[in-house]
């Protein structure tokens, strides 16, 4: 080889390391990347995360189908009738209790009722009571009353009471209020003036408790007192008698619901002495079956 070849030689050589180089260069990051998953960054590429699932965009997995007329339809129908308010007057009518029992004397009847007729404001109400002994009306009275809404649950009354019995009829003014007390009690206070200053007051208290939606409990009290004695009616001053019941119903329907109960009924004070004086008994418990309706 001659002297004036050596330096191409040379630089041939060199050359040919170099693109050598380059290209186990090259092999090598291919493999790597491959092996690693490598990024330009040389981190590890991971997938999106969501396990696999692919990544979020705004559209939902399963689109929803556009609405149609149909559905419009459904969702919209033609009304054929206009929009019609209450009425402003209303009415309502229930006897609480119609109920017999068997006494010493004979059978025996009970009733208890009360109606309305008004608007939510301004009521005129008629309340009842009755009972019958072997064929004999022991009391019986009706009262009359305009009632007025101070609450949302409370109504005030003012009115008359005319007792048919017992003994000659009476007519007394009447004032109360009565509505729905916390816990759901129903009750009603009454206060009488009578013809001759005779006075008296009741209360009573009852509760409706669900044992199912048809099978309903319904506990009762009612406490009677009078201002002075009246020996012909048989009352005398003081706290007269209580009455306290305990009926379960069944409701057939809303609006009619057989019932029995037990009731226990005693008096107290002059009015117990009363009734001794005339050979009857102060305190009577009795079972009781009934119906109950509203219309």
């Amino acid at each position: 080889m001659s002297r004036m070849n050596l330096p191409a030689t040379a630089l041939a050589f060199a050359l040919g390391l170099i693109l050598h180089g380059a290209a186990l260069a090259q092999d090598h990051k291919g493999h790597g990347e491959m092996a690693h998953g490598a990024t330009g960054h040389g981190a590890m590429d991971h997938p999106p995360m969501g396990h696999g699932t692919p990544a979020a965009t705004g559209e939902p997995i399963t689109p929803i189908p556009a609405v149609t007329p149909a559905d419009r339809a459904a969702a919209f129908p033609v009304l054929h009738r206009h929009m019609e308010h209450a009425p402003e007057i209303n009415s309502y009518v229930v006897f609480n209790r119609l109920e017999v029992w068997d006494a010493k004397p004979g059978s025996g009847q009970a009733w208890e009722g009360r109606a309305w007729i008004g608007s939510d404001l301004n009521r005129l109400w008629l309340r009842t009571e009755g009972e019958r002994t072997g064929g004999k009306t022991e009391a019986a009275d009706l009262e009359v009353f305009y009632g007025r809404s101070v609450s949302t649950w409370w109504d005030v009354l003012a009115g008359i009471k005319h007792d048919f019995n017992p003994g000659d009829s009476q007519t007394w003014a009447a004032f109360g209020l009565q509505g729905l007390a916390p816990m759901k009690f129903d009750v009603s206070a009454t206060a009488y003036i009578g013809e001759s200053g005779q006075t008296a007051a009741n209360v009573e208290a009852e509760y409706e408790l669900l044992l199912t939606n048809r099978l309903i409990l319904q506990p009762l009290v009612e406490i009677t007192a009078y201002g002075k004695d009246d020996p012909q009616r048989g009352v005398g001053s003081g706290f007269s008698s209580m009455e306290a019941g305990i009926r379960v119903r069944y409701e057939i329907n809303r609006r009619f619901a057989p019932y029995v109960g037990i009731v226990h009924e005693r008096t107290f004070g002059n009015t117990a002495d009363f009734r001794r004086a005339d050979g009857e008994d102060t305190r009577d418990t009795r079972l009781v079956a009934g119906v109950r309706i509203w219309f």
